[in-house]
């Protein structure tokens, strides 16, 4: 019975009008509904890229202010270094001493200059 009374075919020829508004709006809601889709799912995904750029945000700044510290603590070792002016030592152009390169091996082209210079703690205190 309500299969009967509610078939599309009836409806049609009762009404031509109202079969034909009847197909727009379901045209209109099935394209609002993929719209709905599409736009959720550009929403997860401009929501994951920020929160990877929001993490990089948070490391570069957490990379910042450990530069800072380490700028700060070789400020404060020159300035004690200059406090003592006893271990500071005046050089002159006949003091200078000028040593020869070491040679370029290719296993030492790849390291960093920083790499090779030898690592010494910093004193408390300082």
């Amino acid at each position: 019975m309500l299969q009967g009374s509610l078939s599309a075919r009836r409806v049609e020829r009762q009404s031509p009008l109202m079969a034909g508004l009847h197909r727009i709006t379901t045209g209109v809601l099935t394209g609002l509904g993929v719209s709905v889709v599409g736009l959720s799912a550009l929403s997860f995904h401009w929501q994951s890229v920020w929160a990877a750029n929001y993490n990089h945000l948070q490391a570069s700044r957490t990379l910042e202010q450990k530069l800072q510290e380490s700028a700060a603590l070789l400020e404060q070792h020159h300035l004690s270094a200059v406090r003592r002016p006893g271990q500071l030592v005046p050089t002159s152009s006949q003091q200078l001493l000028h040593l020869v390169p070491p040679p370029v091996t290719a296993s030492s082209r790849g390291l960093p200059l920083l790499a090779t210079l030898p690592r010494q703690p910093i004193p408390a205190g300082y």
